[in-house]
């Protein structure tokens, strides 16, 4: 368990160093709830009803998505055993 990769460099150094400079003071707090749940995950139905949670579709099939604030998300992929693929985006 726990988070394998970052795509973006906010995250990978929130979630390595514990602080960023690289997203924005306002998103910080629910950035962090997630990234705290996803390093813990067993099992992907435990994100069910948290955060937006949901899967997306079409050519984005196997990347799931978790609703920061507004559009932002953070999205990832699950093998079943790691989080990976980990970003910070607006895809809407």
């Amino acid at each position: 368990m726990g988070i394998r990769d970052c795509r973006h460099k906010g995250l990978k150094e929130l979630y390595i160093c514990g602080h960023t400079a690289k997203i924005g003071v306002r998103y910080l707090k629910n950035v962090r709830l997630i990234l705290d749940l996803l390093d813990e995950l067993v099992d992907i139905k435990d994100c069910n009803e948290i955060k937006d949670f949901h899967a997306l579709k079409g050519d984005r099939k196997g990347t799931y998505s978790m609703h920061v604030t507004g559009n932002y998300c953070i999205t990832f992929k699950w093998d079943g055993e790691h989080v990976y693929d980990l970003d910070f985006e607006d895809y809407h």
